[in-house]
């Protein structure tokens, strides 16, 4: 129990520990003052025993139990909201750090780690540890607190019932230990089947189009169900596991109270104990184990609080790249790769590549499909480090740059754009938050997305979907274009940009990538002829390396790749529908 405590003190922050700590002052007090009914009691006892009773002795008693419950209703509000205060903003802050860190790490971690991995422990595990751990943990504590200064306080009455408390007090953290682990395995099992089961209604969700398409909804939902059937069992299997655990702890409570009381009632009957501290040890044999009873029920709970908090350490602790570089602001942009080889999964992409790309110029870079043609351009923009070689911009190598400083180099528009559940303004300010409303609707006007937007219900406020669902493809490209020319980088990287944009919006698309790519050094994966062929240079990659290099005149009297590709554009576009 202690280390599941001490476990989530070292997980909060200083500042939010601080208050944990305060809390637990306060708990004590919080104690004193609950512990002050057995004096009153005491007091009221031996008047009643001695035939006593006065004024001043209705004052005593009055005067303890008035302290003892208005102290106690005072000292648990400002306890409890430290509490509270620290668990949910402990947790608001892992959630921020999670997504500081994330940004940090290659990229290939996200294809390793499943979407529901990171989406349950940011979410569900994270939202468990700060609504269970505020609660678990303040039980806890006050039940253990109040326990102990009970137990203390016995000892001012009886030495010898101030032991048999302390002996019970320590049977019960004995049993504690071992009880609790039972709930260890199931508390596992619940946090994973809980992962699992987010990480498949993500992926139905996601791909419900083609479930529907390709009539596979009965399979889906069969995973769905295992999936939701899993979680439901580990849910009753956690409750089940506890209910021994929490019995045992119930029955000791209860059975030490029966021993401090037949203690009392034996040192009475054989005269070595008065009346009156018999009657207040038999009141204290119900309210030394009254609070522990309580925290034994929330002590099992402190398992899943302990796994949650692995979750997020775990994530936390992924080694990120080396991004601790320097604020570099190289006087050109010219790039160069130099025996450039990377593996991922023991497979090689990318084959002792050596290129240079000058500034204010235009590559183009095509392919087969699967050649490393975006492994090359994640390499530059160092989204993964390079096995070996390097790349350099402005003769820097990138790893030299801090990566918030070489990211202000870089723009991207991929054929898969993303755009964030807001208005179409902060979509287009994304890169620029503090970006006034003029700049907004300049960008949208050269990317020529500023009538359609106008269209809308609420032109510029308007709330798009999650990823931009409400638009269509050609759309989403446009304000992904416009958010491209609102960061004004001096490299911009196309990634099939136009790859999957209907006829409509082809012409205005081109239009706006003209406007984002004007004094820019591009880069660009493309598999459309025209948008490749008036390239200053055309790289041909083919299972990691370069095959072909060369303007377009250059590559057409070459027998090869590029040639094959264009006769094979020439030919479709000549195709017609008879």
């Amino acid at each position: 129990m202690l280390d599941m405590l001490r476990k989530f003190f070292d997980f909060c922050n200083p500042t939010d520990r601080a208050k944990l700590y305060k809390s637990v002052v306060l708990g004590v007090l919080d104690a004193i003052l609950g512990a002050m009914k057995i004096p009153a009691a005491f007091f009221a006892i031996n008047a009643v025993v001695n035939k006593e009773i006065t004024t001043n002795t209705f004052i005593v008693v009055m005067g303890f139990m008035l302290v003892s419950t208005v102290g106690k209703m005072i000292v648990n509000r400002f306890s409890q909201m430290l509490q509270t205060e620290a668990g949910y903003n402990t947790c608001a802050e892992k959630r921020v750090e999670i997504g500081e860190h994330l940004r940090y790490l290659p990229m290939g971690y996200f294809n390793d780690t499943s979407l529901g991995h990171i989406t349950s422990v940011t979410t569900n595990t994270l939202e468990q540890v700060g609504d269970i751990a505020t609660r678990a943990i303040m039980m806890v504590l006050q039940g253990s607190i109040t326990t102990a200064v009970i137990g203390i306080g016995m000892f001012f009455f009886d030495v010898r019932i101030g032991i048999i408390s302390v002996i019970g007090i320590l049977i019960f953290f004995f049993f504690n230990k071992y009880t609790n682990h039972s709930v260890e395995k199931v508390a596992y099992e619940k946090i994973e089947a809980d992962k699992d089961m987010v990480g498949v209604v993500l992926e139905f969700i996601q791909g419900i189009a083609e479930i529907r398409n390709y009539n596979i909804i009965s399979n889906s939902n069969t995973k769905l169900s295992k999936a939701i059937e899993r979680k439901t069992k580990a849910d009753i299997s956690a409750e089940i596991a506890a209910i021994p655990a929490v019995g045992v702890q119930m029955l000791i409570c209860k059975l030490i109270g029966v021993v401090i009381a037949g203690a009392s009632i034996y040192f009475y009957l054989t005269g070595t104990m008065e009346l009156t501290y018999t009657i207040t040890m038999l009141l204290c044999s119900f309210m030394i184990f009254e609070a522990l009873d309580l925290a034994g029920v929330y002590t099992a709970l402190l398992r899943i609080i302990g796994r949650g908090v692995d979750l997020v350490d775990e994530i936390r602790s992924i080694e990120q790249m080396d991004i601790n570089g320097e604020d570099i602001h190289p006087e050109n942009r010219d790039i160069h790769l130099e025996h450039v080889s990377f593996a991922y999964e023991n497979r090689t992409i990318i084959d002792d590549v050596t290129l240079d790309i000058k500034e204010k110029t235009t590559t183009a870079i095509v392919g087969p499909s699967g050649g490393g043609k975006t492994t090359i351009t994640s390499l530059i923009a160092r989204f993964w480090d390079v096995n070996s070689g390097k790349v350099t911009l402005g003769g820097r190598d990138v790893k030299e740059y801090s990566f918030d400083s070489l990211m202000e180099n870089f723009s991207f528009v991929f054929q898969r754009v993303y755009l964030f559940e807001d208005t179409i303004a902060n979509n287009i300010r994304f890169g620029r938050p503090e970006a006034s409303m003029e700049d907004v609707i300049a960008a949208a006007k050269k990317a020529c997305c500023h009538d359609f937007i106008m269209s809308l219900p609420d032109g510029y406020e308007t709330i798009v979907g999650e990823g931009g669902a409400t638009l269509s493809g050609g759309e989403k490209q446009r304000i992904a274009i416009a958010r491209a020319i609102m960061k004004d980088a001096p490299i911009i990287i196309l990634d099939e940009a136009t790859a999957n944009v209907d006829p409509e919006n082809e012409k205005e698309l081109t239009v706006a990538i003209e406007n984002l790519t004007r004094e820019k050094t591009i880069i660009m994966i493309a598999h459309r002829l025209k948008t490749v062929r008036h390239a200053d240079q055309i790289v041909v990659i083919d299972q990691g390396k370069i095959v072909q290099q060369g303007k377009h005149d250059e590559l057409m009297k070459q027998d090869g790749i590029y040639k094959n590709f264009v006769s094979g554009r020439k030919q479709a576009v000549s195709w017609k529908i008879a």
